[in-house]
């Protein structure tokens, strides 16, 4: 394990070292973690380029899907240049421009019960940027099988919300709160009743400070609760959650043996 900083990350990251609660100590454990990205769309792109930022030792960047023009309103990390590109090789190119010392792992697939697990177990922390619930329950059950925090969230129109799921400390899983999905006819996608693209920023970016809170381990982390965005009114607000003892993931008498 390294003790010091060298010369040139204690100039890149000085901004974080002042920080009387990140420091020298605190940027190397960023700088030790591994981190997986589960989607390199609209919340993937301002997560990806802040930890890059914040100089998170190694990236994993989970996507199948290649760029498309109807991206770019908000799907920042990628551009005009990189339409038909792979998303996961597109946010690669970005992260090496802008830390090269930052190492990325292109998983260019989905993310699957065959898969999830042998991925997600190879990090520390998972975001999850999905834009489906199926992709969403694939990602939570390995977490808890994997035994690994996860700070996931979703967006529609001009609304978002986040959490962090911690059912290894006691918390809820995604499945206390959502135990299945709705009706797909029912669910608003962003293809079909749109997103201000700007929301998908702030919400990715309060997704990736909540990534470093848990690595450092500073400030109230979001285990227990919902936060949910409103950009039309401009106004947040917090509801309590728990631990569901029915929970058919994380309950006291579980139905669900194996990610699905």
């Amino acid at each position: 394990m390294r003790e010091d900083l060298t010369d040139a990350e204690l100039e890149r990251y000085a901004r974080h070292v002042i920080l009387d609660e990140v420091g020298e100590e605190g940027q190397l454990k960023l700088l030790q973690s591994k981190v997986l990205v589960v989607g390199a769309g609209g919340l993937g792109s301002p997560i990806l380029l802040y930890l890059a930022a914040a100089g998170v030792g190694t990236i994993g960047i989970i996507d199948h899907d290649v760029v498309d023009v109807t991206n770019l309103q908000r799907q920042i990390i990628h551009t005009t240049e990189e339409i038909g590109e792979a998303k996961v090789s597109s946010a690669a190119e970005k992260i090496e421009a802008l830390n090269p010392d930052v190492e990325v792992i292109e998983h260019r697939m989905r993310l699957n019960a065959a898969n999830a697990v042998e991925i997600v177990s190879q990090y520390d922390i998972v975001v999850d940027g999905s834009d489906n619930f199926t992709a969403r329950y694939v990602t939570n059950d390995a977490c808890f099988f994997a035994k690994k925090t996860l700070v996931s969230a979703a967006l529609v129109r001009f609304e978002g919300q986040i959490s962090t799921y911690k059912p290894h400390e006691g918390g809820p899983c995604y499945r206390c709160l959502f135990p299945s999905a709705p009706d797909a006819d029912l669910v608003p996608r962003c293809d079909t009743v749109g997103i201000l693209g700007s929301v998908a920023g702030v919400v990715g970016c309060m997704q990736a400070t909540e990534v470093l809170k848990e690595i450092l381990g500073i400030g109230t982390g979001l285990m227990g609760q919902l936060v949910l965005f409103d950009a039309w009114d401009m106004n947040q607000r917090k509801i309590k959650t728990k631990r569901d003892p029915g929970c058919a993931l994380c309950g006291d008498h579980p139905t669900i043996m194996s990610v699905r």
